[in-house]
């Protein structure tokens, strides 16, 4: 077990089987109850993240309304009443539903939940966050002082939506693999308020995330396992036993830059 604090910033934990997304599902017995005991055993002490299902996917009611996000977004909260101060939401705004999410940005600051996302437009039926719309939410999200989790995709729409909002914290999600990590470093360019998480691709490749805290420093980047989608010990070795990483670059990606972030 690592002597180090780990908050994993990008999980989809769920309440049942059918909000489990691990791909490999037949292999995935893992109850809601399990979820804290395991992430404890391998050293994480809080996991951060939204409830996600692509009801375009698996064409359960599409997406005509915004009441699907609304109950993943209670699902959540019911989740945070289980898991208790381990669990720190996300939830979902959609720009297709500008109103609600803007009415939802409301609900969810009143309830103390500071995170929004992660967000992954391809599975909830948009794909450009420079739209008006979706602008509008990022001013609400800012005026509210959240963090606004996104999954990398559109590379033009986010530059543009990155460029748009200087002041809002945005971390993005998977380093990608070369080019996409380029690109991930020209918009930590744009914004010194935008960050990267270490979950899905990129972290595999050797010496990647040196280059990216020698140019930007280790308080740019959080760690993330994007579970159940991939398995966190794979990224907990990658940031613990990379030897080009320091021990207080470790400590900074862990934790500490989530705990800062979060206010926690």
């Amino acid at each position: 077990m690592s002597l180090h604090e780990i908050i994993d910033f990008h999980t989809h934990p769920f309440l049942d089987a059918g909000q489990n997304i691990c791909a490999h599902i037949v292999r995935d017995t893992m109850t809601t109850d399990e979820i804290k005991p395991y992430f404890e055993s391998l050293g994480i002490s809080r996991i951060c993240g939204s409830v996600i299902y692509s009801f375009l996917r698996q064409l359960e009611i599409g997406c005509s309304s915004f009441d699907p996000f609304r109950r993943l977004n209670d699902a959540a909260l019911e989740l945070r009443e289980r898991l208790g101060d381990f669990y720190i939401p996300g939830f979902h705004v959609n720009p297709n539903f500008h109103e609600e999410s803007c009415r939802e940005i409301e609900r969810m600051a009143s309830l103390g939940v500071k995170l929004v996302g992660e967000l992954v437009p391809y599975l909830h039926g948009w794909d450009d966050f420079a739209c008006d719309s979706f602008s509008e939410i990022v001013d609400e999200i800012e005026r509210h002082g959240m963090i606004l989790n996104v999954h990398t995709m559109s590379e033009d729409s986010l530059d543009k939506m990155v460029m748009e909002h200087p002041n809002t914290t945005i971390v993005a999600a998977h380093p990608g693999d070369f080019g996409a990590f380029t690109r991930q470093m020209n918009r930590m360019e744009m914004s010194q308020n935008y960050y990267v998480d270490l979950s899905g691709t990129g972290l595999f490749r050797y010496g990647l995330l040196r280059e990216g805290i020698d140019r930007f420093g280790a308080d740019r980047f959080l760690f993330g396992s994007d579970y159940p989608i991939c398995t966190p010990p794979v990224f907990i070795g990658g940031v613990l036993y990379d030897p080009l990483i320091t021990e207080d670059e470790r400590e900074l990606i862990l934790a500490g830059n989530a705990k800062r972030l979060l206010g926690i």
